[in-house]
């Protein structure tokens, strides 16, 4: 018997061994910082979400994670990124709801379907129309009468050209039949400059807008989620004034293709726990972003959907244009 004990232990040992490289290789990762792209400026909701989920991940991990922001090009800049980046993990980035949309609306450089790994999604934002608070435009309806008795004279920002933002504005105004003055900007704190230094009339964006919507120099006219928001609950959905338009853009963290399902596992994992960090939980409440959680099949599914469904909208707003 105690030759039998002593065999099932070396063999058992034997197996270890056999197995610990590739389980060193695997516990290796991360060996370094890991840069995570935040394609928006610094110092907007965007920036401050990714930050709070950066730090949550980076303890799990016991690395630091440096966010870089790459501000510009409707926040396509990470995922251009992504083409050269090494699929090793110490490159990841948010992919925002543009870059499902923008392959309809012109010719661009990746396939949102080949050329990324969707490795968890986590949350997800409120978006709304503010005016100042000395606006005369007081409501949706007001601005609806105000727009048709003077076409194209209504002036509001955004955070880019086919962003969420926009994009939910020109489905609005399209089915109100009216039309507006779209001014594209870099990500949320440059709309949130122009608003408050009256250099447009509104503004559509995600709730970087909320503490001036508090302290009373932004008036909230409508958002656009499928129903109203604990923050803000007397104001309307743009779907219950029947305008038939809801967004809220889901994100997570995304990286290259052909990455390591080892490393993506680990990462998933670290990201996935953040959404237990009361720290993280706390930045989402700021800005009005609940948890959107996602695996990594799921995101890779909600992709492929959501493409499918975006050039479905593109087309009926009239804005494919491949030239």
């Amino acid at each position: 018997m105690t030759h039998r004990r002593n065999f099932l232990t070396t063999a058992a040992a034997a197996a270890a061994g056999i197995a610990l490289p590739s389980l060193a290789s695997a516990q290796a990762f991360p060996a370094r910082p890991i840069r995570y792209i935040c394609p928006w400026p610094a110092g907007g909701s965007t920036d401050a979400v990714i930050r709070a989920l950066a730090e949550s991940a980076g303890k799990t991990l016991g690395q630091t994670i440096i966010v870089d922001n790459k501000p510009g090009a409707g926040g396509m800049l990470g995922a251009i990124e992504m083409l050269s980046a090494k699929p090793d993990g110490y490159t990841v980035t948010q992919l925002p709801h543009g870059v499902f949309r923008f392959p309809h609306m012109q010719k661009v450089a990746y396939d949102p379907l080949k050329d990324f790994t969707w490795i968890a999604c986590l949350t997800g934002y409120t978006f709304g129309l503010v005016v100042p608070a000395d606006s005369p435009i007081k409501n949706i309806k007001d601005l609806v009468a105000y727009a048709k008795a003077n076409p194209e004279k209504f002036t509001y920002g955004s955070t880019g050209t086919g962003t969420s933002p926009h994009l939910a504005v020109e489905e609005f105004a399209q089915r109100a039949g009216i039309k507006l003055t779209h001014v594209p900007f870099k990500g949320n704190a440059d709309n949130m400059q122009a608003i408050l230094g009256g250099h447009v009339m509104g503004a559509s964006d995600a709730t970087g807008w909320g503490p001036h919507v508090e302290s009373g120099k932004l008036r909230l006219l409508a958002t656009y989620g499928s129903k109203r928001t604990k923050r803000w609950p007397n104001v309307p959905t743009l779907d219950e004034l029947g305008y038939k338009t809801v967004s809220d853009s889901p994100f997570g963290v995304c990286g290259p293709k052909g990455m390591d399902p080892a490393i993506v596992a680990t990462l998933h994992e670290a990201f996935r726990r953040t959404l237990n960090d009361p720290a993280v939980l706390a930045t989402f409440d700021k800005y009005d972003q609940s948890v959107i959680y996602m695996n990594t099949a799921q995101y890779t599914r909600f992709a492929h959907e959501t493409f499918a469904a975006e050039k479905a909208t593109i087309e009926r707003l009239g804005m494919t244009n491949k030239g």
